[in-house]
């Protein structure tokens, strides 16, 4: 009958990458989607977006069709044996299969289409780490990037308008400054305020 906290042991909810919401929005209407969740992470919380794919990419088959193995990984390994494909998808496939075990509308599962779950990840960095605790730590250890991306997101809507080559100077610095502060949100949101595009920005 009213909002109060709640705590959750399991460490699976909590903060942005646990809502339905997100999880939702990069998911098909059937299933999950392990490229968009991947790209969503890439654009939006590493500041590293993918290229747009080619117009003939292939769709998807469904587990099963035409001799296609069940398990969602082993279809895309398939998907990935296009060069063309596997330069992009190595980068983004591996950060989607951690919330794997999100399912389309942000339920919790431990089983798809009829096989277990399997949540690691390997960047081509040759870092390896696994599930949703697993992204929060490899994030968490990319705070240069996932500052720089917060910046540069928070000084747009600021300003009122999209972000240009010449804002990332300004972008930076407040990265820079943030990191001097330990990456204090305080110290994020001062660097925008007193940001040249910020302070220099005209009305209409």
């Amino acid at each position: 009958s009213h909002y109060r906290p709640v705590k959750f042991s399991d460490r699976r909810r909590g903060g942005l990458l646990g809502q339905a919401s997100v999880l939702a929005v990069t998911s098909y209407p059937n299933r999950t989607s392990v490229v968009m969740r991947g790209r969503w992470l890439l654009a939006n919380m590493l500041g590293a977006p993918p290229p747009p794919p080619p117009l003939d990419v292939p769709a998807l088959r469904e587990p099963g069709e035409e001799g296609q193995p069940r398990s969602l990984r082993e279809r895309m390994e398939m998907h990935r044996k296009n060069p063309a494909c596997a330069s992009c998808h190595q980068r983004m496939d591996p950060l989607g299969f951690t919330l794997e075990n999100f399912d389309a509308v942000g339920k919790w599962r431990s089983e798809a289409d009829g096989v277990p779950v399997d949540p690691t990840a390997a960047m081509p960095d040759g870092t390896n780490f696994a599930g949703i605790d697993g992204l929060r730590t490899y994030l968490g250890e990319n705070k240069e990037d996932f500052v720089r991306t917060l910046s540069g997101k928070l000084l747009a809507y600021a300003i009122g308008r999209g972000i240009e080559y010449y804002d990332q100077p300004a972008i930076r610095k407040i990265a820079r400054e943030a990191a001097a502060n330990n990456y204090r949100w305080s110290s994020v949101i001062l660097g925008v305020v007193n940001s040249t595009p910020f302070s220099s920005r005209s009305d209409p």
